[in-house]
């Protein structure tokens, strides 16, 4: 069995970054109700969206977000294609509904898509594409190959020296 948790440092330093602000606050204003409320949800939040643990196991794969909310099953024999992708900015982190289909991240740009037999897509973040993918392959699942792009199949050398 695979398993694999990536931490979400992007979400540690924007809830750091705000969390300076609310400690000066705090310091300026005293602990009154709204502050402390404020302080609760942001703890939540970092404790609900620390890291997405990536499971392969003998008939399905599964990921979640932190102790295991807000994830998603899949069984294996419901995959026709994987292949390595990267991300862009316009994906974000966390939950959402692209043209690339459902995106699941929390850190960086690596991710696999995940294609299913109705046409639905998945990409969901690691930053252990390689071991992810060797799992899945081990499991028998179909790896894309990756594409060449324009510019591993055509060299142009050009002198700058003009």
């Amino acid at each position: 069995m695979y398993q694999h948790k990536q931490y979400a440092v992007f979400i540690f330093f924007v809830l750091a970054w705000i969390g300076g602000f609310v400690a000066l606050a705090w310091n300026l204003l005293g602990a009154d109700g709204p502050l402390m409320i404020f302080t609760g949800i942001l703890v939540l939040v970092g404790f609900l969206f620390h890291g997405l643990t990536v499971k392969v196991d003998d008939n399905k794969i599964s990921w979640a977000f932190g102790p295991g909310v807000a994830g998603q099953s899949i069984l294996l024999s419901e995959i026709t294609e994987v292949k390595a992708v990267q991300n862009s900015y316009r994906h974000g982190i966390g939950i959402r509904i692209t043209h690339d289909g459902w995106v699941y991240t929390v850190s960086g740009f690596s991710a696999i898509q995940l294609t299913l037999k109705d046409g639905t897509m998945y990409r969901v973040g690691t930053n252990d594409q390689k071991g992810l993918l060797a799992a899945l392959k081990e499991k028998k699942v179909s790896i894309a190959l990756p594409s060449k792009t324009k510019s591993e199949t055509e060299v142009v050398k050009r002198n700058n020296m003009i």
